[in-house]
């Protein structure tokens, strides 16, 4: 990887519960990279989950704001892991300004794998909320179509979150020297 790389953000995307921040978090101790995780940013600065928030502002100013954050990582941050909520990518703007600057890695899953998850995940999701098996499996397979622009795919299926990001660094080239 060359010196260009070590400057860039790494940013991880993925369906929601995958484990970008568990990864992330790895990656930027491997690394010796700070970790971003934008959603946990959000809900610091405005004192109140993101559940709460769909609740209270909804969901448009949910994604207006994380556009906002998205956009302010990339023109002021330098070399940072980054995770994004599981929805950021479906902004067309997010996602343009993430792939022109960043280095974008796919953390992907399977729908098998995904629905052994999904019971630890419903609460904290307001997106999951009321949807039946069915719903779910819908927008999983309609975010993975979005999900497909990046710069590397990286399979999680049989991999622990450690795996997962020993097998970044191995692929990025960046391991510290």
């Amino acid at each position: 990887m060359n010196a260009a790389m070590r400057d860039k953000n790494i940013v991880l995307i993925g369906f929601m519960g995958v484990g970008k921040t568990t990864i992330g978090q790895l990656l930027s101790k491997k690394l010796g990279r700070d970790f971003i995780d934008i959603d946990q940013q959000i809900e610091k600065d405005f004192q109140m989950t993101i559940p709460e928030m769909f609740q209270q502002k909804g969901e448009a100013f949910f994604r207006q704001t994380e556009k906002e954050y998205i956009f302010q990582m990339c023109e002021h941050t330098m070399g940072s892991i980054v995770s994004l909520g599981g929805g950021a990518f479906q902004q067309e703007d997010i996602r343009k300004k993430c792939l022109e600057q960043c280095f974008v890695i796919f953390l992907d899953l399977t729908w098998e794998n995904w629905k052994q998850r999904m019971d630890l995940l419903i609460e904290n999701r307001p997106v999951l909320h009321n949807r039946s098996i069915e719903e779910m499996k819908q927008l999983f397979n309609e975010r993975k179509s979005i999900y497909a622009f990046h710069n590397l795919k990286v399979e999680t299926d049989n991999r622990s979150a450690e795996e997962t990001a020993d097998y970044i660094v191995e692929m990025l080239g960046l391991g510290r020297s």
